[in-house]
């Protein structure tokens, strides 16, 4: 990962090989920014210039905001990670939350998953020097406090990058659980690992239905961070199918591709863990992971099939292909044993979400509506767009069965997202409904082209939300 190193000096006493400026709101007033070069070029502050004869690289932002600084940050290091160059130099701009977002920026802007091609790119750049200009007014250990968050973000965004990232050959349950172990062993957690007679002893019949065809043995994951100080218990589940073909109610060829990425949630949680645990934060968080594929078979579960979940009640199956939802019921239910303050899932649950939102928003469901805003307004302090989609009395009755107690799709195409949301809500227990909520993740989890901080694939969707959210609820309660 990318070096960055703080400095006491000022820009100009800062050696590097290149220089970094940004130019805000166009104003190339700057005393760094040499106007005659910048004019002679054509350059008045939008987007990237590079000034070759004086090794600067300047880049436009509009506003003094911290998401787009995020973002050029970003968009500086991909410009210039395939230059000659081993290091660079930059100043301070704005406070402790805004050079943390640079910070992120340019971790994550070095990002690549290059490890199956045979000619791998390894960047000369590996270092950034941070020149504090205002130090009297900036002093270093905000800075610092701010570069050690940037840091753990990113390597955990970089862990749940990665996972996701690995094909499905390779990324079965067992290389989830083996995930969940090597986080585990690194910052001392307490990880259980659920096998196929641990689901039968729990009555997880919606979990094992979905894996039957596989060839590959389902896994429960479940890590425990447990500080000696608590001040609430936060308990993470996240959709762990490591491949989507659809089931007997099989996925057109096009819609298989991607569907890697259907391991979103449960790698999200168990990088929004490792995160926390790094912080040592003062919460009880568990990490529960159901971890499967869903596949096609003989011994494949059917459409007309009724199942038997955890938490007592019957599912009418009538798609195959709404499976997620059916190893995450089971899982709440296991993870209410808890007795959670919290309760948050996280799915790449619907294409209708990604309809309703677009690609690059996540959509947050729940009963509680002050929770939802809370989590909505922190997920945004983070950098990540989400938001909130409303349950409604009327799209519970497309999910009523004849047969079951529930039926695993609507009868309406329509409300998808919010429908498989209530769904997910018939096996939480009254006591629990205003603690919980549902995270649709399914726009930004994977993207096949770049943007905004992401490359192209994975984003680590969720984690920088959630680590924020529960950064707050531990510092007011």
């Amino acid at each position: 990962m990318l070096k960055i190193s703080l400095k006491k000096t000022n820009l100009a006493q800062t050696k590097a090989d290149l220089t970094i400026v940004f130019v805000v709101n166009k104003n190339l007033k700057h005393f760094w920014i040499q106007p005659e070069v910048l004019k002679e070029f054509g350059y008045e502050g939008e987007g990237i210039f590079f000034d070759q004869q004086n090794k600067i690289v300047y880049a436009g932002v509009n506003l003094l905001n911290v998401d787009i600084f995020r973002e050029s940050a970003a968009q500086v290091i991909r410009y210039i990670k395939k230059m000659p160059f081993k290091n660079a130099k930059i100043g301070v701009y704005g406070d402790e939350e805004m050079m943390q977002g640079i910070f992120l920026g340019m971790l994550l802007g070095l990002y690549e998953f290059n490890q199956y091609k045979s000619k791998k790119f390894s960047p000369i750049l590996k270092e950034i020097f941070i020149a504090n200009e205002s130090f009297d007014k900036t002093p270093v250990k905000p800075l610092q406090k701010a570069l050690d968050k940037a840091l753990i973000l990113a390597q955990s965004i970089v862990l749940a990058r990665d996972a996701i990232n690995t094909p499905p050959e390779y990324a079965t349950p067992l290389f989830m659980a083996d995930l969940a172990q090597k986080i585990a062993d690194e910052n001392d957690l307490k990880c259980f690992i659920g096998d196929e007679k641990f689901l039968k002893k729990e009555k997880m019949q919606a979990f094992l239905a979905v894996n039957r065809a596989s060839v590959h043995p389902p896994r429960l994951i479940h890590l425990t961070y447990k500080p000696k100080k608590s001040k609430v218990k936060i308990v993470l589940v996240g959709k762990g199918l490591t491949y989507d073909s659809g089931g007997l109610s099989l996925k057109p060829a096009d819609y298989m591709v991607t569907m890697k990425a259907d391991k979103s949630g449960g790698c999200a949680v168990l990088a929004i863990i490792n995160a926390l645990a790094k912080m040592g934060i003062e919460a009880e968080v568990h990490s529960i992971v159901g971890a499967t594929e869903n596949m096609i078979g003989g011994n494949a579960y059917k459409p007309d099939d009724v199942l038997f979940a955890r938490e007592g009640k019957t599912i009418e199956v009538r798609n195959t292909d709404a499976e997620g939802r059916l190893v995450l019921a089971d899982c709440l239910s296991y993870a209410q044993d808890l007795k959670p303050d919290y309760l948050i899932d996280f799915a790449t649950l619907t294409g209708a979400c990604v309809l309703g939102l677009g690609e690059y928003t996540s959509g947050i469901m729940g009963h509680n509506e002050d929770l939802k805003s809370r989590f909505e307004k922190l997920a945004l302090k983070s950098g990540e767009l989400m938001a909130k989609l409303p349950f409604n009395r009327h799209l519970a009755k497309l999910i009523e069965s004849k047969i079951a107690d529930v039926c695993n799709v609507a009868s309406s195409r329509y409300g998808g997202a919010i429908t498989a949301g209530m769904f997910l809500s018939e096996f939480i227990r009254p006591e629990y409904k205003d603690k919980w909520l549902h995270i649709d993740i399914a726009g930004p989890a994977f993207v096949e082209r770049e943007w905004d901080i992401n490359a192209a694939g994975a984003s680590g969707a969720g984690v920088r939300a959630c680590v924020e959210f529960i950064l707050d609820v531990t510092k007011r309660g």
